[in-house]
């Protein structure tokens, strides 16, 4: 059996391991590159194996470094099935339309207006191309064997971290291999915890938090705070939000602060298309989540939902007080980035970033201090409050990470650790060894390991 890692080493992005094994191709996620040129650049390349000689792909979950690069192995020639949840399947038409979409804008947008460093600017797929990536889904049960080929078989059991999403246990050839997919909180506001693996010959263990505790803080108590503080100096604020999950937590965390009387009525609006398309796979798959019924129609009560980019450019014109909760999470692209262009350089205005921003992303530039960011080509003075809340996260941090390998019955062979920046995997690498004696091993990109 070869393990090839085709994305998703040594960055936190582009996830992709190929496994062959008496014949078979299997493909763990086929995610998109995000963050710096280099790895954006990636997603231009082809994979190292011809995408018709892949022959089944599974999915974890639904979010774009884990399932961007479908249209491209469509494109190029896979005709096989791609295994996952029914609400990752959701999600995943969601993202990848909204993708395509947002990237034949940007493309339309350089041209026009002669930004791009190439002659013609092309998206890295189009809406079409996307959608021929729909066919191929086969909806799976959580906890149920899957038979895949007559001596392959899998098992999809809750990761949390978002809804729908997966650990993949995969048997073959006398040996389980389990890939983690990225591993939610043991405490989520709205997630159910993690399930733990009981056995595993060899794991992949996701590593994005690996070098980090969240921190015990009150989010509520933030959030209150930044509102107000905003409010009272008549600002704007914005919260770059992924769609899936991220959008809704901060949803219902908000309906519990207006609720309790904490922050003031003022216009509250969800500027996602996708984001409130999830809202309503949250109200279809009620088991896969914590959020009361009665609670969920409450807060989507308070909010002004925004689909029509007409309705965008008022929000952005309206002169009072305002919060706002758009895409993208990390401002990779989006109606944030709308937002942003008008308000970025206000000094009465307040960024609020709740999730983890990849390196060279501008949510991490924002992050790290820069005093103007460049948006479609044109730069803008950063004058705005920028503000992290880190108590959000969907991601596990170090202890839950370490502590997802805690049921363990059997000493893994090895622990491949994955989808984590440089110093994540190395210390987590070190913890789980000192922990439990688990030997460690972080694959570089396209590196080839025979089992």
């Amino acid at each position: 059996m070869k393990i090839k890692f085709i994305g998703g080493a040594g960055t936190v992005t582009g996830s992709k391991t190929l496994i062959e094994s008496n014949g078979v191709r299997i493909l763990i996620d086929c995610g998109q590159f995000q963050g710096i040129k280099p790895l954006r650049e990636l997603n231009w390349q082809s994979l190292p194996v011809l995408p018709s000689t892949v022959d089944i792909v599974l999915l974890t979950h639904g979010h774009l470094d884990h399932c961007g690069w479908l249209p491209r192995l469509v494109e190029q020639g896979f005709k096989g099935k791609i295994y996952c949840t029914s609400p990752t399947k959701d999600i995943t038409k969601l993202i990848l339309s909204d993708s395509a979409k947002i990237q034949e804008e940007e493309a339309n947008k350089a041209n026009k207006e002669h930004y791009s460093k190439h002659e013609i600017a092309e998206p890295l797929y189009n809406l079409e191309q996307a959608e021929a990536v729909f066919p191929l889904f086969r909806v799976v049960k959580i906890n149920e064997n899957i038979a895949l080929d007559a001596e392959i078989s899998a098992v999809f059991v809750n990761a949390g971290h978002i809804i729908g999403a997966c650990s993949i246990e995969l048997n073959l050839e006398n040996k389980t291999l389990v890939f983690s997919g990225d591993i939610g909180r043991d405490n989520d506001i709205l997630m159910y915890p993690p399930t733990k693996p009981k056995k595993a010959d060899y794991i992949f263990l996701e590593s994005t938090y690996g070098n980090r505790l969240h921190p015990d803080s009150n989010v509520k108590a933030e959030l209150e705070m930044y509102i107000n503080n905003t409010v009272q100096k008549g600002g704007t604020i914005i919260i770059p939000s992924f769609a899936v999950e991220r959008a809704q937590t901060v949803m219902y965390l908000l309906w519990q602060l207006k609720t309790e009387g904490k922050i003031p009525n003022i216009p509250y609006i969800i500027d996602t298309p996708m984001g409130i398309s999830v809202v309503e796979i949250f109200e279809n798959n009620k088991k896969w989540h914590k959020l009361p019924e009665q609670d969920y129609v409450a807060m989507c009560q308070m909010f002004t939902m925004i689909s029509d980019y007409q309705d965008t450019i008022e929000a952005i014109y309206k002169k009072r007080s305002k919060l706002i909760i758009a895409a993208s999470g990390m401002i990779t692209g989006g109606r944030v980035l709308s937002y942003l262009e008008r308000y970025i350089g206000l000094p009465e205005t307040t960024v609020i970033i709740i999730g983890y921003q990849a390196e060279g992303t501008r949510g991490r530039k924002l992050l790290e201090g820069e005093k103007e960011i460049k948006i479609y080509g044109k730069f803008y003075d950063v004058k705005a409050n920028i503000l992290n809340i880190e108590g959000l996260s969907a991601h596990g941090d170090q202890k839950d990470l370490i502590n997802w390998l805690s049921e363990l019955e059997n000493t893994p062979k090895k622990i491949f650790l994955v989808h984590g920046e440089d110093g994540a995997l190395e210390e987590l690498g070190i913890k789980i060894n000192e922990r439990y004696g688990f030997e460690c091993v972080i694959p570089q990109m396209n590196q080839e390991f025979e089992l």
